[in-house]
């Protein structure tokens, strides 16, 4: 697999962080360096993190990895989706903003990176060069996410609620999407 190919999937990958991303940023009032740095680095660290996992565990693990993962993601997608939806309608002093916490994080930076340990386990039967596409996969999606954090709060300055809103039924729309790919009806 050559570079522009992997760029291609890097940037392919990195698209589910980026609209998770644009989302968290919908709930931020102020970003900051730090807390965009925050959000690309726990999006392109496990973006980075779960190719090189199923790479490693490719042979035992390959087939349930792949049949779960899909519905692991759909399911924490769809949770912190109807979570954004409900605080959507909250009084706005009531609101809570964008969390960077770990509690708040890691579940999203796994759901949003499942299809990259799958990808994992395809560079171990394609025989790629590990450690210079996952650098390539994390990097790219950590300046994706960045950017979508942006995005986001230049939206969310705007609309605030109605924002959140559209936050939530857009994590449950990637977690149907996932969910749909997995079953092979999209």
């Amino acid at each position: 697999m050559g570079f522009n190919e992997l760029f291609i999937l890097a940037v392919g990958l990195s698209m589910d962080a980026f609209a998770v991303a644009v989302c968290i940023g919908l709930g931020m009032e102020k970003i900051t360096v730090k807390k965009a740095l925050v959000v690309g680095l726990y999006f392109g660290g496990f973006q980075a993190l779960m190719p090189l996992t199923g790479y490693l565990i490719a042979s035992i693990f390959a087939d349930n990895i792949i049949s779960y993962g899909s519905w692991i993601a759909f399911s924490l997608l769809v949770f912190l989706g109807f979570r954004m939806i409900l605080g959507s309608f909250k009084k706005e002093s009531d609101t809570a903003k964008a969390s960077l916490k770990p509690k708040e994080m890691f579940p999203l930076a796994i759901a949003t990176s499942i299809d990259a340990l799958a990808v994992g386990v395809s560079f171990a039967f394609l025989q790629v060069s590990i450690i210079p596409a996952v650098s390539l996969i994390g990097i790219t999606t950590l300046i994706f996410s960045m950017i979508g954090v942006k995005i986001g709060t230049v939206f969310g300055m705007k609309f605030k609620s109605k924002a959140e809103l559209a936050g939530g039924v857009i994590l449950i729309l990637i977690g149907l999407k996932i969910l749909l790919e997995y079953l092979g009806v999209i």
